[in-house]
C-alpha cells in the first residue's frame, strides 16, 4: 500500500487539536498497483493532539473505492506507511512549533518488517496449497528481491 496523494481539503486548528480534513479528490492510495480514491463515508479527518504531539484518532477507519470495490483502512495502518507520515508531517508542520508530530520507532519498524515477512511466507504457502504456479512464482520472486 502506497499513498498516491494526500492533500488536506482544509486544516482546522484550536487550542488542543489540529484537524486535517480530507475530501474525495485530495486523498488516494495504491493497493496492489491499483488506484483507490478516498470516500468520506466513515472518517474524514486526522486529528492531532497538540499536547501529546500524536495522532488522536488512530482507530478511525478511512474508506477507499475503486469502481465497486471498497477498502477499509484504519488510521493505525496508514501511520505505518513512511510516505503517509512524511506527507502528514509536511501538512501539519506549519501548525507545530519545532517538533515532528508523528515518529516511528525502530522497534515499530522491526515489528512491521517481521509481519510483512510472515505475510509473504503465508501467501507463498497459500499459492502452494492452491497449486497456483503464477502466484507462487511472483511471490517467490518478490521474496528473493526483498530478502535475499
Amino acid at each position: 500500500m502506497l499513498v498516491k496523494m494526500l492533500k488536506p481539503y482544509y486544516v482546522k486548528e484550536d487550542e488542543r487539536f489540529i484537524r486535517v480534513v480530507l475530501a474525495y479528490q485530495y486523498f488516494s492510495i495504491i493497493i496492489d498497483e491499483e488506484l483507490y480514491q478516498f470516500v468520506p463515508m466513515e472518517s474524514r479527518e486526522i486529528i492531532i493532539d497538540r499536547e501529546r504531539e500524536r495522532v488522536h484518532n488512530v482507530f478511525d477507519i478511512f474508506v477507499f473505492q475503486r469502481g465497486k470495490n471498497m477498502v477499509y483502512v484504519s488510521v493505525t495502518d496508514l501511520l505505518q506507511l513512511p510516505d503517509f507520515l512524511a506527507r502528514l508531517n509536511s501538512i501539519i508542520s506549519p501548525f507545530i512549533k519545532d517538533h515532528e508530530v508523528v515518529t516511528e520507532s525502530e522497534e515499530t519498524k522491526n515489528v512491521i518488517n517481521e509481519l510483512e515477512k510472515n505475510n509473504l511466507r503465508r501467501l507463498i504457502d497459500q499459492a502452494i496449497d492452491e497449486k497456483d504456479q503464477m502466484a507462487f512464482t511472483n511471490l517467490t520472486d518478490t521474496w528473493n528481491r526483498i530478502y535475499s
